[in-house]
């Protein structure tokens, strides 16, 4: 065992961590400490040096040095011989080789070697679990989304946390059921600090005070038309006046205590006026997710069940995104990321891999992506049909999110995927 030598003075009282403690019947290591007269005149060296008794060397059979002479001398031991080839099945044709040199196939060829080159992971800590809340005291199912509820703020909400965090999830948005005799055609109930959600917020961090929430700012919860802003009387949606309630949104959430404001909107301008608005009521610390990507999808119909926030009448094309527009994406992008928004998010998920990339080979932000309740419910319907498994799938398709480019995944299955990874049925 080769020496240590360290340069100090030699003036050594006792040396702390260098005392051994016996355990048992085994004598404790000794470290043996020899001064050496050093060329410099104002230091001394000591070699620290590993005594004969710092291992138990246990004899078995040959020596070293007479097992390496019987090996020099071509005796060397018999090993476990060559495993046969396995056969073919019969019938299998006779070829000579392909000339290949390379053969992707052989760094997937056994699990071990699969998961050394696996190239993305994911873990709950990717996760961001969206729940609904509802003033109720019971958690009520939701029809369209199996194994889904409207959860009791006070009581069932803080039990599905609990269980979240338990698997390492420790972010969630929430999106609220407000009454109806709340809604009005201006969203007012929007930035009520004693409102539902800003309520829920002061009651998730006071147990959890370590808990990430996310919130939804849009108006369409607390529009009595169901829109995401403001209606005028011919049907268009006012963009600057639904700004201008969204701020009021977004400060009263951070006023309650959310670390991140997420405007659904898809309102022009909407990131940059509440980055200002946050600001300047000394909120500078309350990160903005954007969805930036936000399509007129069909695939939000479960959602729409169970917030109950179905438009009355036409649709949202004039403010969401057309499914059938890839360029326009990066209009977005540039247009969020200039504004100030720290993270930018694609909704849906699953169908919009392309869009994932998009943004993330064209931004430097993280990139989020929503695994919708239309999403969630066909594979759910798949499972319980027996037509898919729907472990697997489910894990399949988070893994799809992650490899297109997400860093965080919204999505319904958190709990049950967190679960799945850390070998909980």
């Amino acid at each position: 065992m080769a020496s240590t030598i360290v340069n100090m003075p030699l003036n050594v009282g006792t040396m702390k961590g260098l005392d051994c403690l016996s355990h048992g019947n085994h004598k404790p290591n000794t470290l043996t400490i020899r001064p050496m007269v050093s060329t410099c005149s104002s230091r001394r060296m000591f070699a620290v040096k590993a005594s004969a008794n710092d291992r138990h060397i246990k004899s078995v059979g040959k020596s070293i040095e007479e097992s390496e002479a019987d090996v020099v001398a071509g005796n060397a031991p018999e090993a476990p011989p060559v495993p046969p080839v396995p056969a073919a099945p019969a019938g299998t044709p006779v070829i000579s080789p392909l000339d290949l040199s390379r053969r992707p196939r052989r760094n997937r060829r056994s699990p071990v070697f699969r998961s050394a080159f696996q190239e993305t992971s994911l873990s709950p800590a990717n996760f961001v679990y969206p729940l609904f809340i509802h003033e109720g005291e019971e958690d009520t199912p939701i029809g369209a989304m199996p194994g889904c509820y409207r959860l009791g703020w006070r009581h069932g909400l803080l039990e599905e946390v609990a269980k979240a965090r338990d698997v390492g999830v420790n972010s969630i948005v929430l999106f609220p059921k407000v009454p109806d005799a709340l809604k009005t055609p201006t969203g007012d109930e929007a930035y009520n600090d004693s409102g539902l959600v800003p309520r829920t917020i002061r009651l998730l961090k006071d147990k959890y005070p370590d808990l990430i929430i996310y919130t939804d700012v849009a108006l369409d919860p607390y529009s009595s038309d169901g829109h995401d802003g403001i209606v005028r009387e011919d049907g268009v949606i006012m963009n600057d006046e639904t700004v201008h309630q969204l701020c009021k949104q977004a400060v009263s959430q951070a006023r309650a205590g959310a670390d991140v404001v997420s405007p659904s909107d898809m309102m022009d301008g909407r990131v940059g006026a509440i980055r200002s608005a946050l600001d300047a009521e000394g909120f500078q610390h309350v990160s903005i997710m954007s969805y930036t990507a936000k399509y007129a999808s069909s695939f939000y119909g479960p959602f729409r069940e169970a917030l109950d926030s179905n438009p009355r009448f036409g649709d949202k094309k004039t403010y969401q995104m057309n499914p059938a527009n890839y360029r326009e994406a990066l209009i977005e992008t540039r247009a969020d990321e200039s504004e100030g928004a720290d993270i930018l998010l694609v909704k849906p998920g699953l169908p919009y891999l392309d869009i994932i990339r998009l943004l993330r080979d064209n931004s430097s932000l993280p990139i989020a992506a929503y695994q919708v309740s239309g999403e969630y419910s066909m594979i759910k319907a798949g499972g319980a049909l027996k037509m898919i498994d729907e472990e697997k799938v489910m894990l399949e398709s988070l893994m799809c999110l992650r490899r297109a480019g997400a860093d965080i995944i919204l999505t319904y299955f958190a709990l049950q995927a967190a679960r799945s990874l850390c070998g909980e049925k």
